[in-house]
């Protein structure tokens, strides 16, 4: 029985098929991957997450009777994964449905009023589903948990499963990380009385309730004294007899880890390619989910009206966006993948040479690509409409080659780190965005060079591991 436990949605592994339709093990990339599970290797720790697909379904099937699926001996630090074979049907209801149709929108203030939320027979069902779903990693957290263990859930999707563990195991200590922004209590207000009563119960059941900037935690403290009546005094929250801390733990980049990856092979050799394409130019970069909380249309927009307003950067400059398909189960996310690569042939048409591509778009996940790329930017755009934390800022600023240039959106909790080296933009303004991207190609070496010292020591200031660890200190671990 474990003394330290994580849950997430989504694991540090998944299975997949090969050729020959065999089983085989991927492990997540990342730098939060790799920082949890070495905090996980230290402390001995089981990390339970779902079963995601097809492939990772059957082998929680052919592990045995329960569903469920304990993974050793793979390339995991020695860090133990129990995969969690939920029903396809519940799974697809409570991730789609309540997490990213519901809860994604309301907590990056993305819904269109007009038109949604609609809370009806199906959202019901949904929400029944979401139940279940997080029952069950209460179940499966309490069979692993030794006395008194340590239990770190994390993010919005297992936003009910602290109150469930309490009740079967009140002997743990439980904390809860969000790792996206939370709404404030004007706009929290749109769910239901009992669904939102249900979520804040659900998190104040744990010891700790943590945030990734204190802009997300405040808007969660409001939610709690506007919305439940609860008593708030500093960081902490009674209600119901309980006593919660939230806590601010903001999150950084593995730097020396970061470093290790990007002298591997296959990024050295996509970094070629890279340099190939750009030549000489000057390479403005962005590295994102195709999702509508990144603002990837207004960013293109924003490039667009740099190239109308400052034609000097014909020809002298590369943009590259990495927009990698994000929930395309959701007809929305579709709809908006769309509008980014209406957006990209729109610049294409306006703007290409023969002798001049001034728009890559490339829709498609490659880790290594996103690594290599880092390495030339000259500047990095990231505006989202509101971001938890942007963990590309910080990878970005610390791999560059070139002293790269950070443009930053205000909604980002990132800008709380690295506000004093980055140009920090209000992402609905086009045209400002555009005319930093013109400051940006324009600094002096100098100035990219004070700026992005500035900037890598807020990135590496709270690498994975010892944001974790704080964590876990944090409840006794």
């Amino acid at each position: 029985m474990a003394r330290v436990l994580l849950a997430s949605n989504r694991g540090p592994v998944s299975f997949a098929e090969d050729g020959s339709g065999d089983l085989f093990l991927r492990r997540g990339s990342g730098g939060l991957v790799s920082g949890l599970m070495g905090a996980a290797s230290d402390n001995e720790a089981v990390w339970v997450c779902a079963a995601l697909g097809d492939a990772d379904r059957r082998a929680a099937r052919e592990a045995g009777g329960s569903g469920r699926i304990d993974i050793a001996g793979y390339d995991t630090d020695g860090a133990r994964v129990r995969m969690l074979g939920i029903d396809p049907m519940t799974l697809h209801r409570a991730y789609n449905g309540v997490a990213n149709r519901t809860l994604w929108f309301l907590h990056h203030l993305l819904f269109n009023t007009a038109t949604a939320p609609v809370f009806d027979e199906r959202f019901a069902r949904e929400w029944a589903a979401f139940v279940d779903y997080d029952e069950a990693f209460a179940v499966a957290l309490a069979e692993e948990a030794a006395p008194c263990a340590v239990v770190s859930i994390h993010d919005y999707h297992l936003s009910l499963t602290p109150r469930m563990l309490r009740h079967v195991r009140p002997d743990l200590r439980i904390g809860h990380f969000s790792h996206t922004p939370w709404a404030p209590a004007m706009y929290f207000q749109l769910l239901p009385d009992s669904i939102a009563h249900d979520l804040l119960t659900g998190l104040l059941a744990a010891d700790t309730v943590g945030f990734l900037c204190q802009r997300w935690a405040d808007a969660f403290l409001e939610c709690c004294a506007v919305l439940l009546g609860a008593r708030v005094e500093g960081d902490t929250v009674s209600h119901g007899g309980g006593r919660t801390r939230v806590r601010v733990h903001s999150l950084g980049v593995d730097a020396a880890g970061l470093r290790r990856r990007v002298a591997q092979p296959d990024v050295l050799a996509r970094a070629a390619v890279l340099r190939e394409l750009v030549g000489d130019r000057k390479l403005i970069l962005r590295i994102d989910r195709t999702e509508m909380s990144k603002n990837i249309v207004r960013g293109l927009a924003a490039y667009r009206e740099l190239l109308r307003s400052h034609p000097e950067w014909h020809g002298r400059v590369v943009h590259l966006a990495f927009a990698y398909p994000s929930r395309h189960d959701l007809p929305e996310y579709r709809e908006y993948t769309a509008a980014v690569q209406q957006m990209a042939g729109e610049i294409e048409d306006e703007f290409a040479t023969p002798s001049w591509a001034p728009l890559v778009l490339e829709v498609n996940d490659d880790y290594p690509r996103s690594l290599a790329a880092y390495l030339l930017a000259d500047v990095l755009v990231v505006n989202p409409i509101r971001d938890g934390m942007n963990l590309v800022a910080k990878e970005g600023v610390v791999l560059s080659e070139r002293d790269l240039a950070l443009v930053l959106s205000r909604e980002a909790g990132a800008v709380y780190d690295l506000g004093g080296g980055a140009l920090v933009i209000n992402p609905y303004d086009v045209s400002g965005t555009a005319a930093a991207l013109h400051t940006a190609l324009s600094m002096p070496a100098e100035e990219r060079a004070a700026r992005r010292r500035l900037l890598v020591a807020g990135a590496t200031a709270s690498p994975p591991r010892q944001w974790l660890a704080g964590q876990l200190a944090e409840l006794g671990a």
